[in-house]
């Protein structure tokens, strides 16, 4: 196993710089996640680790080696892609053994090597086959099985799941997580799906244009994102943001006036900025309430389009004076429908404030310090 340590990471191709000095720690035996928009850079981290991308400046180390300079080969990792990339001629076996085989392994460690991954992964009686005769998920685990059998110190994995449909991504998630959990190693994994993420990671690394916006366990990012990109990021469907003004801050909770007219009120503390300032409030799908009668301080909302999941029921709904819909998440038996009414209550405790700059006022000091802990 082995920890990493990214010190002031840049990259650029000429004149267009993807990382902007990156500084970060995965510990070991950590399965860390890289999450972000596309060509925020997490894709281009991971290859800077791997070695396949030369590193602009800065520093990497491996278990406490320097290894900007130390070849891919001799890094002590091993990288699973999005494709599969594994060679139609060559059977099973064959394919996860021919890293071994190029590296002069006995015929016999190379054998042991593949049984041992092959039980792990549960494909020993795909041994025999060619990648033709396998399914997606099954091609997946061979190119896992691949990196296994050459026993590394990090595994980096750049978006595997990406070309599975959804009940094989959800399989291949739960067989991840074993996997770490089997081996004990130190895992990277690049994904644009925060819900796998949410599920797989120790750590989140929200990254933005070539930045780290905030480093944390799924739940600190969840509970105590440090500015508006990383509260859109995580969770899904995504959170809602609502414009307005402020009206009053004090005793740690803020009104706000919305452009329909109707004030609420957020545990949160803005007694820095200045009444009537624009500020913008977030409330996730799962905390709004709706209902289907006006209440003490409710705001009313035109309902788009009633999505009825079973389970679930989401609420797209419309705010007058509003740019964009919002979702809400309720109980099946909801009765509201599209096209009716909607009034919405925004508890305090669980909507968030940002101002202009979109910065989480009243829980960045506290998820800023808890963002390291896991």
């Amino acid at each position: 196993m082995a920890d990493l340590k990214l010190q002031g990471l840049r990259k650029a191709f000429d004149e267009t710089v993807i990382l902007h000095g990156v500084d970060l720690e995965v510990r070991d035996g950590e399965f860390m996640v890289f999450v972000g928009p596309s060509g925020c850079g997490k894709s281009t981290m991971l290859r800077c680790i791997a070695g396949l991308e030369d590193i602009t400046s800065g520093d990497l180390f491996i278990s406490g080696e320097r290894v900007n300079d130390v070849p891919p080969s001799k890094r002590g990792i091993a990288m699973v892609f999005q494709s599969y990339a594994l060679y139609p001629h060559m059977t099973v076996a064959e394919n996860m053994a021919f890293g071994l085989r190029l590296a002069g392994f006995s015929k016999q460690e190379q054998t042991a090597a593949v049984q041992r991954a092959a039980q792990i992964l549960q494909i020993e009686h795909l041994l025999s086959r060619k990648p033709k005769a396998l399914s997606g998920g099954q091609r997946q685990r061979v190119a896992i099985g691949r990196a296994i059998v050459r026993k590394p110190g990090v595994f980096l994995f750049d978006e595997p799941l990406s070309n599975l449909d959804a009940a094989l991504r959800v399989q291949m998630r739960v067989e991840l997580s074993r996997l770490h959990q089997e081996l004990k190693t130190t895992m990277i994994y690049v994904t644009h799906d925060q819900v796998e993420a949410m599920t797989l990671a120790h750590r989140i690394v929200v990254l933005n244009a070539g930045r780290i916006e905030q480093v944390g366990t799924p739940m600190e990012l969840y509970h105590q994102p440090v500015n508006q990109f990383v509260a859109g990021f995580i969770g899904s469907p995504k959170m809602n943001f609502i414009e307005g003004q402020l009206v009053t801050a004090q005793d740690g909770q803020a009104q706000v006036k919305l452009a329909e007219g109707s004030t609420i009120a957020v545990a949160a503390d803005a007694s820095a900025l200045k009444a009537g300032t624009q500020v913008t409030v977030g409330a996730r799908p799962e905390h709004v309430l709706a209902r289907a009668q006006p209440g003490e301080g409710t705001v009313r909302a035109h309902v788009q389009l009633a999505e009825h999941l079973g389970d679930t029921t989401y609420l797209h709904v419309l705010l007058k004076g509003a740019a964009e819909s919002m979702v809400v998440r309720t109980e099946p038996d909801n009765p509201l429908n599209t096209g009716d009414t909607a009034h919405l209550a925004f508890p305090p405790a669980r909507s968030f404030l940002f101002d202009a700059q979109g910065q989480t006022l009243g829980s960045s000091t506290r998820a800023s310090a808890t963002a390291g802990r896991p």
